[in-house]
């Protein structure tokens, strides 16, 4: 991995050098727009409107427009701003874990100790787990200040940027207005389908469907041509219903339950002769 970032996570007078990583990458396939005529690559040009000339990245600024005036912001103005030459990470606060939202989570990074001695970096982590505390931190970063939640992941620090207050939109839906009345025996039949369907997370057991479907139809269409066929590939389309069907909500409850149980009835019995055979060959 490549820093991102170096800088100073402080609290009070403790200065924690760090290097800061992206803790994520996207693995989506990525595809280009053609002309569908004829398959030409479709570009798109930065062209001035006033002199109509195409325009590179090294020659263009950022301006605001207030409706009558305009004024240009170039990038030594951006790097001018206080805020920007900053390279500290700052704790403003403490706050029980439990305590943020979160909806208000963005994007994470990871923390290296970037000193000698990594021994703040590990006072600061397991001060963290210990108080069950999370850090609240204010930085900046690629010309926008950021508030972050600071957290602990095994043995690494990672900051999590948050969304600021105003950014997260009110829920207000009339429906959820009306008072609705759950009966005891839909919740308690309700609660046995959680039950059927508990788990502990395992996020490796997890895939991208879409992304898997979309690379085998690459490459099926690589190989095949113009001799490529959906239907080979993925089996023909299911009719979709003709719309939402009005059922009883006690019904349908009471039926996935009974399905539930019927799969993990099949689920045992399966397991079952698979454990004897095993013991029958031993």
């Amino acid at each position: 991995m490549r820093a991102i970032w170096k800088g100073a996570l402080t609290f009070g007078l403790v200065n924690v050098p760090v290097k800061v990583y992206s803790a994520t990458e996207d693995h989506d396939l990525s595809l280009h727009q053609v002309h569908n005529a004829d398959g030409g690559r479709i570009r798109y040009r930065r062209v001035c409107e006033l002199d109509g000339e195409e325009v590179p990245y090294a020659d263009i600024d950022r301006a605001y427009d207030d409706g009558e005036r305009t004024v240009v912001i170039t990038s030594e103005d951006f790097a001018a701003l206080p805020a920007e030459r900053s390279r500290e990470i700052e704790v403003v606060e403490f706050v029980p874990t439990d305590q943020i939202d979160p909806l208000l989570f963005d994007k994470a990074y990871y923390l290296e100790p970037d000193s000698m001695s990594p021994k703040a970096y590990v006072l600061l982590r397991e001060t963290l787990q210990n108080t069950d505390r999370t850090a609240i931190v204010r930085f900046s970063l690629r010309q926008k200040t950021r508030l972050a939640a600071l957290r602990v992941r095994g043995d690494v620090l990672v900051l999590q940027t948050m969304l600021w207050a105003d950014e997260v939109r009110e829920a207000a839906f009339p429906a959820l207005d009306t008072p609705i009345k759950i009966s005891d025996k839909e919740l308690e039949l309700s609660a046995s389908l959680v039950d059927g369907f508990a788990a502990d997370f395992e996020p490796s057991a997890f895939v991208d469907e879409y992304q898997q479907e979309l690379r085998t139809l690459v490459q099926a269409k690589l190989e095949k041509g113009d001799a490529f066929d959906t239907a080979d590939t993925f089996g023909s389309a299911e009719e979709e219903g003709a719309g939402g069907e009005v059922i009883d909500l006690m019904e349908a409850l009471r039926a996935s339950v009974e399905r539930n149980r019927a799969k993990s009835s099949g689920d045992e019995k399966t397991s079952g002769k698979k454990a004897g055979k095993k013991a029958a060959g031993e």
